[in-house]
């Protein structure tokens, strides 16, 4: 199977936005008037990203899906992507579930594929996402200010507590280690969310690295510092829907490791006004995802962990940071 049969046996579908079609040199794509293209970049590479064992059919939901979480963190709307995959060869057992998982996931956002690249090299899959949202309302890391709330949606450290039962290094349940490779293998790109917090959000990121990390992003990038509560924080941990069932399988510190600097997780942190918690919690509702508030802005410059009864935490939580 050569390159351009590859490309029409599993990737050629009918056009949507893009006038050409995939098969010419450039795809052209014009945003709806009054909006601004978002766009964002995403690599996963073999042995670094995933196992080479992982199953296609979630590999290919996982690398859309990544790029989706940004356009997500960002409020705006998906239009289309472009893939750029190497592969150690032309395997249609593989193509045809990994093809499959990624345009499932591109089909239930309304993301047309209008082109990319293949060539033969160690298995990666590079995609660049577009989105739109309306000019201005953007939702950008510099935002925050103190006074803000501080949110995040979903469900943190089930990702983390499946990769290391893959790696060896923890065991848990079996219904419990199911639900959580889900959430690894499966993430769910919040971009309903996104687009619903326009207007009230101040400041949103994806947390792809884990939580502390890239909360950090938001204080540098807006001059301010925060309080995590970590009691607040802890209501975060899910294992899958099994909490109570797998609360007794690790301890309390290992769980709040999960939280704090798991990664993987692909959840919106994002930043509030106090006044708008009911707003938020309607925004969320209305977009069907869980919010929790952790903490709080503050002018103070630097992140601070506290305890229930609010004793400062020593401990350092390091995310993950692909070249350190």
């Amino acid at each position: 199977m050569g390159e351009f049969e590859l490309i029409d046996r599993f990737f050629k579908r009918p056009v949507q936005r893009n006038a050409l079609g995939v098969g010419d040199d450039c795809a052209l794509l014009a945003p709806a008037q009054g909006m601004q293209l978002a766009v964002s970049c995403d690599m996963l590479v073999e042995g670094r990203h995933f196992f080479p064992d992982v199953n296609p059919f979630t590999l290919g939901h996982k690398a859309l899906a990544v790029n989706l979480s940004d356009l997500a963190a960002c409020g705006a709307r998906p239009l289309a992507f472009t893939l750029a995959l190497a592969l150690p060869r032309a395997d249609a057992a593989w193509l045809e579930p990994f093809s499959r998982g990624l345009l499932a996931l591109a089909d239930a956002h309304g993301c047309e594929l209008v082109g990319g690249d293949t060539t033969r090299g160690p298995r990666t899959i590079c995609i660049t996402v577009f989105g739109e949202v309306p000019a201005g309302q953007a939702l950008l890391r510099s935002g925050a200010r103190a006074g803000d709330d501080l949110w995040v949606s979903g469900t943190l450290g089930d990702a983390r507590i499946a990769l290391e039962v893959l790696r060896g290094t923890l065991q848990a349940p079996a219904a419990v280690f199911d639900a959580a490779r889900v959430r690894l293998e499966q993430p769910t790109p919040r971009v309903g969310l996104g687009q619903a917090l326009r207007g009230l959000a101040t400041a949103a990121i994806d947390v792809s690295d884990g939580l502390l990390g890239d909360l950090g992003h938001i204080l540098r990038q807006s001059g301010v510092g925060a309080t995590v509560e970590t009691v607040l924080a802890m209501e975060l941990i899910a294992y899958g829907g099994h909490s109570t069932g797998a609360a007794g399988q690790l301890s309390a510190e290992v769980q709040l490791e999960c939280v704090l600097a798991g990664g993987d997780d692909y959840e919106l942190a994002f930043t509030a006004p106090a006044a708008q918690r009911a707003a938020v919690q309607a925004a969320a509702a209305e977009a069907g995802t869980r919010v929790t508030r952790i903490g709080r802005i503050e002018a103070e410059p630097g992140l601070r962990l506290v305890d229930a009864q609010g004793a400062p935490l020593q401990r350092r939580y390091a995310s993950f940071d692909h070249f350190a």
